[in-house]
């Protein structure tokens, strides 16, 4: 059988290219979730797509291919092309171009009008195979729903036409340049600078989450359900688990992407990673308590990152940190990147943060970012300042100091 590029579910795609490039390229001896013949379809439509992303490594069982990007050298996300690959009929590419083009020759046109003039078209092919007033209805239904055609009622009578491109994207250039890379659903701005002329962008990202990308349609699918007030089954491997979505988290270390929802069985909130749902199926409306604003307000006031829920205890932290004469840039960042903790100027050089979170240990690689400044650490957890001043002492020896003297 031929190699053919057409796909019918992008989650398995998303699968595949995980598989493949995000946690190293499996080889077919490796890979037993399908056939030999299954894997190299998907392995050369991926190529087809990421060719010039690719990097590989030589092993004793042979050479591994991965994602290879250099965010320096690249101002589109590689990975939004498989969003441009979707599966045809030879019917639905042929009614595609003919319905579009006799629209936008012809102007707003009934049914009966379209199907006369699609036959007069496909009259000139030998065996031509016309399809029925029913199947060009939904076709163009569809184009519809994709925003390229419009229909009007005149009447009695249905009437279709092309739809305007009014906007003027040129003037958001760079603010689709910007939200095609940096924003969650950033796809959509991708496929806006398609519409635009070729242009060196003016943005390079030092941390360029690419990985995002691959949970567009999750995210599109939760965002939905909580603007419709859903509840929604997400499909995580062979488990499921119906929640209420309430807010979406990103990452600002990671780069990961999260959603928190309202636990019915455990009657508590909980974050799902969005790169472990499979699918995302609206259900009923949501209930959710009568007091859920009130839990959420105390909740996110205890939570620092993705970990805990209220029948825990909460862990309180105190560091004082120091800052010279013309370092006022500590003490902003301090507020600025508080999150549930609060800060106390106590004299013209120190200032300390105080915080009482679910999950101290969840502050560790952002508290040592303080390095060097810090002249007090305190916490009711021992395990954080143990941590602490343990990976800084092994850092310490590490480099040939005295490891023994980090107190």
């Amino acid at each position: 059988m031929a190699y053919s590029e057409l796909i019918k579910n992008f989650g398995r795609i998303r699968a595949y290219m995980r598989a493949f490039y995000v946690y190293g390229f499996r080889r077919r001896d490796e890979y037993g979730q399908k056939s030999a013949r299954s894997y190299d379809d998907e392995r050369r439509r991926l190529e087809s797509w990421l060719g010039d992303c690719m990097g590989f490594r030589q092993d004793a069982s042979g050479r591994r291919f991965f994602l290879s990007v250099d965010s320096r050298a690249i101002d589109r996300n590689p990975l939004y092309r498989a969003f441009r690959a979707k599966s045809f009929t030879d019917r639905d590419i042929m009614l595609h171009f003919h319905l579009l083009d006799i629209l936008a020759a012809s102007g707003d046109m009934p049914i009966f009008d379209i199907m006369e003039a699609l036959a007069e078209r496909l009259n000139t092919f030998d065996a031509a195979d016309y399809p029925d007033e029913s199947t060009v209805r939904r076709k163009l239904a569809e184009l519809g729903k994709l925003g390229l055609v419009g229909k009007e009622k005149k009447g009695r009578e249905t009437r279709y036409s092309r739809t305007a491109d009014g906007v003027n994207l040129e003037s958001w250039r760079e603010a689709i340049d910007f939200f095609s890379e940096a924003a969650p659903l950033g796809v959509i701005g991708d496929f806006c600078r398609d519409k635009l002329k070729p242009r060196p962008s003016l943005f390079r990202f030092k941390h360029h989450y690419i990985l995002n990308a691959l949970d567009g349609e999750v995210m599109l699918a939760l965002l939905e359900t909580i603007a419709g007030g859903r509840e929604a089954t997400l499909a995580m491997g062979r488990r499921r688990v119906t929640v209420a979505p309430l807010k979406l988290f990103v990452s600002v270390q990671t780069g990961r992407q999260y959603v928190l929802a309202w636990s019915p069985w455990n009657r508590d909130f909980s974050f799902f990673r969005l790169d472990a749902i499979d699918t995302v199926k609206p259900g009923d409306a949501a209930q959710l308590p009568p007091d859920a604003d009130a839990r959420l307000r105390t909740f996110m006031g205890r939570v620092w990152g993705v970990s805990g829920n209220r029948s825990e205890a909460t862990t309180h932290l105190e560091m004082t940190v120091f800052a010279d004469d013309g370092e006022g840039h500590i003490p902003r960042r301090l507020e600025r990147e508080k999150r549930c903790g609060r800060v106390e100027r106590l004299d013209g050089h120190h200032w300390r943060f105080i915080a009482d979170v679910y999950d101290a240990l969840e502050m560790l690689p952002w508290l040592r970012t303080f390095t060097g400044r810090i002249t007090e650490l305190k916490c009711d957890d021992p395990r954080v300042t143990e941590r602490f001043y343990g990976d800084l002492a092994a850092v310490a020896a590490l480099y040939g100091g005295d490891g023994d003297a980090v107190s």
